[in-house]
């Protein structure tokens, strides 16, 4: 089993429903186990700040997966609760990212582990050193090190 962690976001239609059936689905997954999650978070937006504000968490699953097919399983998903992709963080209905499987560093077409910037984004850090407060970002340092670097970040635990 691997240990993979998974950034949920959503901030269009029923967020915290969303979220949580997000995490029911990926317990479905074959081979998966959902071993845990985050508190939600409230969040403003990145990038495209015109929008609603964002419900954050992080997952955590036990997985006999490849990165690739658990990233497609997490695409299937998104899909299936109506994610569309028009523009590079425009608003959503829900979004799964594979943030880190394991200790491991992978750069192809379609997949990069860990999740390119999420160590300057507090909405991935804080649910999760929640999760595992001594989590390492391979290549990138101590998560809690690198939190510190996103203080100016707006983040509101809900839960």
């Amino acid at each position: 089993m691997n240990r993979a962690y998974v950034g949920l976001g959503a901030n269009l239609g029923e967020p915290r429903r969303q979220l949580t059936e997000a995490l029911t689905a990926m317990s479905g997954l074959p081979e998966t186990r959902l071993a845990g999650h985050s508190s939600f978070y409230r969040t403003a937006p990145v990038g495209h700040a015109d929008q609603p504000e964002f419900l954050n968490a992080v997952a955590a699953l036990d997985t006999r997966l490849a990165p690739g097919v658990l990233l497609e399983g997490l695409q299937g998903i998104e899909r299936r609760h109506g994610r569309e992709r028009s523009f590079p963080n425009a608003p959503r209905t829900l979004d799964l990212d594979l943030l880190l499987f394991g200790e491991e560093q992978i750069a192809r077409p379609g997949l990069t582990v860990p999740h390119p910037r999420m160590q300057e984004r507090a909405f991935v850090l804080q649910p999760l050193l929640e999760l595992d407060p001594e989590i390492s970002i391979p290549g990138k340092g101590k998560a809690s090190t690198l939190l510190c670097a996103c203080a100016s970040q707006k983040i509101e635990r809900i839960d």
